[in-house]
């Protein structure tokens, strides 16, 4: 099974994509994880990353491509973070088509604008072991330190409210053009995106099942 998680910075892909992987079996593959580390030996991709602009269509699509050779994915996988606009998601689909595969599910996680920068501006990450709070939903238990490791928490530059808002401004204009575009090839699944984890959890699994997995 193929599935590609799609909406806004903050929606919850990333939980949501760690959940499916284990309960399908496939890895999940976060285009943004792929691009932080890449970004701390490529100063133009950090520069990217920290301003919170698009990577070039070309270089992410190439270095998910790469990705997608490797043996793990043989059965399906989950994408976290790409296609981000319609250039990527026509290569990815060509990619697929000349592999003889296709995506099986897009899903859409729908959430307002305001309580995502809300979410964003208040997630922390431990330095040490790279565990994740958020101040409002998951709080440390002692302020800026790690329940895990007692590691200092910090903020993401590209989870500053200015980058935040940057951020939501360019998946408006690159990204929501994809909902469309799946639209027409009948494999988008929209959900609300509001509630707990469990909820949304739910929510995707029930419209992954009803439309066949």
């Amino acid at each position: 099974m193929r599935i590609v998680l799609l909406g806004p910075p903050g929606a919850g892909k990333g939980t949501q994509a760690k959940l499916l992987s284990e309960q399908y079996g496939i890895p999940m593959i976060v285009a943004g994880d792929i691009l932080r580390e890449r970004a701390k030996v490529d100063e133009g991709i950090k520069r990217y990353v920290e301003s919170g602009r698009l990577v070039p269509d070309e270089v992410i699509t190439g270095i998910i491509e790469k990705r997608l050779e490797e043996d793990d994915t043989r059965e399906g996988f989950i994408l976290d973070g790409f296609p981000r606009s319609l250039e990527q998601a026509r290569a990815l689909q060509e990619y697929l088509e000349s592999r003889g595969q296709k995506l099986d599910h897009v899903v859409f996680i729908d959430i307002p604008e305001e309580l995502l920068v809300k979410r964003l501006s208040s997630r922390r990450i431990c330095e040490n072991c790279g565990a994740i709070y958020n101040l409002i939903t998951n709080p440390p238990a002692e302020d800026e330190r790690c329940d895990i490791c007692g590691g200092r928490l910090y903020q993401r530059e590209d989870d500053k409210e200015e980058v935040v808002r940057k951020r939501l401004e360019v998946y408006k204009k690159e990204t929501e053009p994809l909902v469309s575009f799946y639209e027409e090839l009948s494999v988008l699944r929209k959900i609300p995106g509001n509630g707990a984890v469990e909820e949304v959890y739910a929510r995707i699994v029930d419209v992954i099942e009803s439309h066949g997995n």
